[in-house]
């Protein structure tokens, strides 16, 4: 049980009990943990694309999930959306590493609402905020929409940390509030700061972007003043947050919303109807959220249940049409990102990466990888380009797709190089695409699986691989 603080309004103290409770706790399960891959990703001045397909890869529930926004009718003009590199592509970092960021919190919210009512009650705001905010967005038909979202989720921040750490706290506010002290003035009495100040506190130790952090305040309605950017979200944040508490607490109708509405819809830059319109479908949307029906155990199961190899000819189709669609418009670079995607994906595979020749040293060096332990490896994935009588190079000299079924067969030890025996010693089964231009080799990607029961190619897979490779060095060959 959470003890109330010896010394009520002292914001030292209550900080101290905050950080206790948390590492006694841990952060909000499965948020925190991945802020700091998804806004490195987000702020990544090299490769930010191929960072963030990676990030979003890494979690199959996450993959999934953006997928299946991405494909939803707010984004239909983009057409059909198989890979993540290519929603990347379309949606920008941005926007997808807000996407991933809003995804997650909504996971563990749904994940910690189990613990008690008030959390639940939290939570449930929260996420109806969020759907206000993605249908405003829709109405003013910005490309900021997951950002906006990610805001309004994040709004009651502070009110969800110190419900979830601190509930006595919490308690004790409520009980001020209902004999009628504002709830600013009873936070900072109890903790010595607002629910803004304890969100904003959060945010900064989870290393949330500055937009979103600065978004993290109450806005007064006004008007007639152009807000700018941080201003924007700010407003649309606390006017989504204002219309949910309205609705979870005392079960607001369309009168009481127009109220709030009115008073932000200029600031909004729209029309009162049609935020209110919004708000409207909001709340029609929220019915349907999984994360409000669904028991946190179920609340990890977004993806169907993986039932092992099966023919990946179709979905290998349908990467490579997607290449073929953008290839013109697009760099080699990403291009590269979406065929290693497309196979990792697809083939089920355990790690993928794509080997370049470095002619100036002589070395073919790993590049873009996927995979769990592939980026610790990465740094000693190299080798000669001088050739040698091993797999590698013959597949390269050849410019053959080899598939190794059996790489644990005594027959084919000698023919597997030094370096590859040190890097994956668990691997029964890999794949070798040569990359080549005229003949000349320029890398190759590299794919394999540690799993016990040998894997092997299906013909039609084969024909699908080679295409892919064949419009992946396209652009070299021009």
């Amino acid at each position: 049980m959470t003890a109330m603080p010896p010394e009520l309004g002292d914001s030292r103290k209550t900080q101290e009990m905050l950080w206790k409770q948390i590492k006694e706790q841990g952060h909000l399960p499965g948020f925190s943990n991945v802020v700091d891959q998804i806004v490195g990703a987000m702020q990544s001045e090299d490769e930010r694309e191929f960072s963030m397909t990676r990030t979003v890869l890494s979690d199959p529930a996450l993959t999934h999930r953006v997928l299946r926004l991405a494909n939803s009718a707010m984004y239909a003009m983009f057409g059909e959306i198989n890979t993540v590199s290519r929603a990347v592509m379309v949606l920008g970092t941005e926007s997808i590493g807000h996407l991933a960021l809003g995804l997650k919190l909504v996971d563990s919210l749904a994940t910690v609402s189990s613990t008690s009512s008030g959390v639940r009650t939290e939570m449930e705001k929260a996420v109806l905020a969020g759907h206000i905010a993605r249908q405003v967005t829709a109405q003013a038909s910005t490309r900021d929409a997951e950002e906006a979202v990610v805001c309004s989720l994040l709004h009651g921040l502070g009110r969800m940390v110190v419900v979830f750490y601190l509930p006595q706290y919490f308690d004790a506010i409520t009980k001020m509030v209902e004999e009628g002290v504002d709830e600013a003035v009873a936070a900072v009495k109890v903790l010595g700061m607002t629910m803004v100040d304890v969100g904003r506190l959060i945010a900064r130790r989870w290393g949330l972007p500055r937009d979103l952090i600065e978004s993290l305040h109450d806005v007064m309605p006004q008007a007639g003043e152009p807000l700018d950017h941080a201003g924007w979200l700010a407003a649309l944040s606390t006017m989504s947050s204002s219309c949910a508490r309205a609705i979870c607490e005392d079960g607001a109708g369309d009168e009481a919303l127009a109220v709030i509405v009115e008073g932000y819809s200029d600031m909004l830059g729209m029309e009162c109807a049609t935020v209110l319109e919004a708000v409207g479908a909001a709340r029609e949307a929220a019915r349907d959220d999984p994360a409000l029906t669904r028991t946190a155990a179920a609340a990890a199961s977004v993806v169907p249940e993986d039932i092992g190899r099966v023919d990946a000819t179709p979905a290998l189709v349908r990467g490579v049409a997607d290449m073929r669609k953008v290839a013109a418009s697009i760099t080699t670079s990403q291009l590269m990102t979406m065929a290693l995607e497309t196979i990792f994906q697809n083939l089920k595979l355990t790690r993928a990466v794509a080997f370049l020749r470095n002619r100036k040293e002589g070395k073919y060096v790993a590049g873009m990888c996927f995979g769990a332990d592939v980026q610790v490896l990465a740094p000693r994935l190299m080798f000669s380009d001088a050739y040698q009588p091993d797999v590698f190079h013959a597949a390269l000299a050849n410019d053959k797709m080899v598939c190794v079924k059996d790489a644990s067969d005594p027959a084919f030890r000698a023919k597997l190089p030094r370096w590859w025996k040190d890097a994956f010693p668990a691997v029964r089964s890999f794949i070798v695409l040569p990359l080549t231009v005229n003949r000349h080799p320029v890398g190759f990607i590299y794919g394999d699986w540690d799993d016990t029961v040998p894997a092997a190619l299906e013909q039609s897979e084969i024909v699908a691989l080679n295409e892919l490779r064949a419009l992946t060095m396209a652009r070299q060959s021009n």
